[in-house]
């Protein structure tokens, strides 16, 4: 089977794409496979230089049609690999204008297009993914509320909504990030750490409130991750 190609939206800042995009990362690699990272947040890169030594990648400008052509080579050139793509929140007006790139290119590369799409409790969120589902409807979305933001049931906008039933019809799920310590979220960003590195190297309280979140985004995402 193709491996999996997965991207990671919001359409907007402060969501926490670029750490979502960390734990998928990371639990790619408790599975036993090859993530290759494309990020595509090239004004402020911070996934694809926390984890340029411990697996490939390459930065695309998404902003430009000449990016999505990119993109879709360095997927085509890499069967072997799971894809991970992190956006920037500026992507969002790429992904309206040139999605029809990838959306073409979808069937020749046999790989079906997973998307998790971070949200906050404002109504701007849910009108960014109806702009996304409408540039590229094949792909099976899942939305995920992020629990920094506030618990499960203040995410009242979606939870009610019929964006929700749609997408669970579809298929897609409603998942929960679990929320990590503003602290250790710090000393990552501070020593540009991986979640690996983060396990060994922070102090035995940071350790284990790494190792907590950790177990939990792997409880999560083992439901959504599929080939």
């Amino acid at each position: 089977m193709s491996k999996a190609l997965i991207l990671v939206g919001g359409g907007k800042g402060g969501v926490g794409k670029s750490l979502f995009s960390m734990a998928v990362v990371d639990f790619l690699e408790s599975t036993k496979e090859a993530p290759f990272l494309i990020e595509t947040d090239t004004s402020v890169p911070d996934v694809f230089k926390t984890y340029r030594e411990t697996i490939e990648g390459e930065l695309v400008n998404l902003d430009e049609r000449e990016g999505w052509i990119e993109l879709v080579n360095l997927i085509e050139s890499r069967p072997e690999s799971t894809i991970v793509i992190n956006t920037g929140a500026r992507n969002q007006t790429g992904i309206t204008n040139f999605g029809r790139t990838l959306r073409k290119a979808l069937p020749e590369l046999k790989r079906k297009l997973g998307v998790f799409w971070l949200i906050d409790r404002k109504r701007e969120s849910l009108e960014l993914l109806s702009d996304f589902s409408e540039a590229l409807p094949e792909a099976e979305v899942h939305v995920v509320r992020n629990m920094y933001l506030g618990a499960e049931n203040k995410f009242e906008l979606y939870n009610g909504s019929n964006m929700r039933a749609a997408i669970e019809r579809a298929g897609g799920k409603s998942l929960n990030f679990p929320e990590l310590a503003d602290r250790v979220t710090d000393a990552m960003n501070k020593g540009r750490l991986t979640i690996a590195k983060a396990c060994k190297e922070l102090s035995f309280g940071d350790r284990i409130e790494v190792e907590r979140w950790r177990d939990e985004c792997r409880e999560m995402l083992v439901e959504a991750i599929r080939e």
